[in-house]
């Protein structure tokens, strides 16, 4: 009995030991090993071995994360209070610096994603915001991705998500495009006018050179008011003696 109780002793032993022992990391996971407390190396993925009580291992994921960056209150350049929330994407490549330069690197990223994004865009008009996203979102990831470089991070993208304007700020910029709708329809209409005149001077050039060109534009003007119906005409004078007559 004694040694019977003796071997199921040793076996819940070296079972617990090797439990502590042996880990197994994904192909997107690797492991940061400290011994006594100084950091060891790198290792995985795979089977693993650690001295249990003398070796701890701190798992880190290798894949590509994604980060809503919460709603942020931003003031723009044109004085327009509008909240902006983004999507951040980005993925450890350096294990060692992740784990033993900042306390919790994705809490960090988050929180230097949300100033970064208060701070950029607060330096943009609210049409640049909503018109030149694509822009912004390139130079928010490069000022992030320029930060976390030191913590072993990359940051791959960065997403403009949305852009809430207050509900009055929204009235007010459709009475902006009305506006300026009604502006561009009026020079385009003074532009036509502009031509039409000009085309008009040129006509009554020509036809000041030209007087057989008065009497068909006096036939055709007649032409114009009988129309389709059969009329009557009656000249007030004899037509021989119009400009461009005289001469037949």
């Amino acid at each position: 009995m004694v040694n019977a109780a003796i071997l199921v002793a040793l076996a819940v032993l070296i079972v617990a030991f090797l439990s502590a022992a042996i880990r197994i990391l994904r192909e997107y996971e690797r492991g940061v090993v400290f011994t006594l407390g100084r950091f060891s190396g790198v290792k995985g993925p795979g089977f693993i071995i650690l001295i249990p009580m003398v070796q701890q291992m701190v798992r880190v994921d290798l894949r590509t994360l994604v980060q809503d960056v919460p709603s942020q209150d931003v003031i723009s350049r044109d004085n327009v209070s509008v909240k902006v929330d983004a999507v951040l994407y980005f993925r450890v490549i350096d294990p060692e610096r992740a784990i033993n330069q900042v306390e919790d690197y994705l809490r960090a990223t988050s929180q230097l994603a949300q100033t970064t994004l208060r701070s950029v865009l607060g330096k943009h008009e609210l049409d640049e915001m909503l018109a030149e996203r694509d822009r912004l979102n390139r130079d928010i990831q490069e000022i992030i991705d320029e930060q976390t470089d030191a913590w072993g991070i990359k940051v791959s993208n960065v997403e403009i998500k949305h852009v809430e304007i207050d509900e009055s700020m929204v009235r007010a910029i459709a009475k902006q495009a009305e506006a300026e709708r009604v502006r561009r329809a009026k020079v385009i209409n003074a532009e036509g006018e502009q031509q039409a005149a000009g085309k008009l001077v040129e006509a009554a050039e020509i036809m000041a050179g030209n007087p057989q060109s008065m009497v068909l534009r006096y036939l055709g003007a007649l032409q114009d008011i009988a129309g389709d119906r059969a009329s009557t005409i009656v000249f007030p004078l004899p037509i021989d003696i119009l400009p461009g007559r005289r001469g037949e």
